[in-house]
């Protein structure tokens, strides 16, 4: 019979050897910790099989809410925690999850993600108010069906939790052009099952407008020359969606 006073830690991983160990570290609460990883070509796994209340499962990535999902079946506990292994999870957030646990008073909790760019916080940039659940029951929340920028969806009361999470999402500049390059292609995809076909307004208008939306009137100005990269880097992401989109009616015609 399930022992209800204990905590499953879900992560999903590719080529995480240098983030694997601090991140089990982190973890020291969870009775569980299951990694779901994309067939790995560096350490990862041996490196994250080698701590005892670590499992691992392979499993061919096709979007990211499938892969969290897969992650969720495996968990034996009904309470969960799902960070990514770029997010740093504090010994003051560790221990508030734990009283939370103990008492629970929402199905799942939300946590303020501090954003940091190549080493600089973000503090304005649209990314000021980024809550995401990364505490919750098992039994009522699921991801959603997007390929890119899922969202986990709670049946039930949510609250915020106290303390934030440092996330340290990307440490050079490529790094982030690859994550970006990443999503237009996986958004293209979900457009094109939408029967969305691009235009002028899309390649010209939509890309201009992220960039002084973001910069401007999300006040990335205000963040200096990183508020600017990312406005820059966010828009050409916008143009390279409807690229990768148009490319696909291309491979069809």
């Amino acid at each position: 019979m399930e022992n209800p006073a204990k905590i499953t830690a879900l992560a999903i991983t590719l080529n995480e050897a240098h983030n694997i160990e601090a991140y089990i570290k982190s973890l020291w609460f969870a009775d569980e910790i299951i990694i779901v990883d994309s067939f790995s070509n560096d350490s990862t796994v041996p490196l994250a099989s080698s701590h005892e209340k670590v499992t691992v499962y392979q499993r061919a990535f096709d979007n990211f809410s499938a892969q969290k999902n897969y992650a969720i079946t495996k968990a034996t506990n009904d309470w969960v925690t799902f960070f990514d292994l770029d997010e740093e999870v504090t010994p003051a957030l560790a221990q508030e999850i734990l009283e939370k646990f103990k008492n629970p008073s929402a199905i799942a909790y939300f946590v303020k993600r501090n954003f940091y760019f190549m080493g600089k916080r973000i503090k304005y940039s649209g990314l000021q108010n980024d809550y995401i659940i990364r505490f919750f029951n098992k039994n009522h929340c699921r991801y959603n069906a997007n390929l890119v920028h899922e969202t986990l969806e709670a049946e039930g009361k949510t609250e915020n939790l106290k303390n934030s999470l440092p996330h340290h999402t990307y440490k050079t500049f490529d790094d982030y052009t690859a994550k970006m390059h990443q999503y237009s292609a996986l958004q293209a995809q979900m457009l094109y099952k939408k029967g969305k076909k691009p235009n002028y307004y899309h390649f010209l208008f939509r890309p201009f407008y992220r960039f002084w939306n973001q910069f401007i009137f999300r006040l990335g100005i205000l963040d200096g020359k990183e508020g600017f990269i990312l406005a820059y880097v966010s828009a050409f992401s916008v143009f390279k969606r409807y690229m990768n989109l148009w490319l696909l009616y291309r491979k069809i015609n």
